[in-house]
């Protein structure tokens, strides 16, 4: 496994170790050791799958209570991955970061506890899975406009057409006035 730093503190990229021939291949995607000398100590209580349509943009997600972290990637399709630092004493606070994970890469990103989360579909559609650190709480759950201009993400939309929300997303706030973490 191959770990590549990014600019935002605690958010790497991970290239999984590929073992292939005429009849497919065989990858390892988590192995508590090998996470561990990683960086990535956490023990994960719930895996989700979801499938978007292209054009979908799902995010910027975060719990305030009882923060997840996430071991990101894609099985099928492409997806543009954001992370976005809501760690009030982080010397990334209010950055962001993002990657292309995609079926073709089988690259895959950690995203730690303190994080905004979103994906955009940059494919026909894509099936996104990922492991998280805690379980999903909706009455912790909040969301960060995907839009805001305080975080300038540089969404690759296609054609520059808005992308498909939740009325959630729709609804998020502005870092100005999220609910962060100390």
């Amino acid at each position: 496994m191959t770990k590549t730093e990014t600019g935002v503190h605690g958010v790497f990229l991970l290239d999984p170790v590929l073992h292939g021939d005429e009849r497919g291949f065989f990858m390892e995607v988590w192995n508590r050791s090998t996470f561990a000398d990683l960086g990535i100590p956490d023990i994960f209580v719930q895996d989700n799958h979801s499938r978007s349509v292209g054009g979908t943009l799902r995010g910027l997600h975060y719990q305030i209570q009882h923060p997840q972290g996430k071991l990101v990637r894609v099985i099928a399709g492409e997806v543009f991955d954001v992370a976005v630092d809501l760690r009030r004493g982080s010397p990334t606070f209010g950055q962001w970061t993002g990657a292309i994970l995609s079926e073709q890469n089988r690259r895959m990103m950690w995203v730690p506890p303190g994080m905004a989360h979103g994906f955009y579909v940059t494919s026909a559609h894509a099936e996104f899975v990922y492991k998280c650190t805690d379980s999903y709480m909706p009455q912790h759950e909040r969301a960060l406009r995907w839009d805001d201009p305080a975080l300038s993400i540089a969404w690759p939309l296609h054609d520059g057409l808005p992308p498909l929300l939740s009325a959630k997303d729709r609804a998020a706030s502005l870092l100005a006035d999220a609910e962060l973490f100390d």
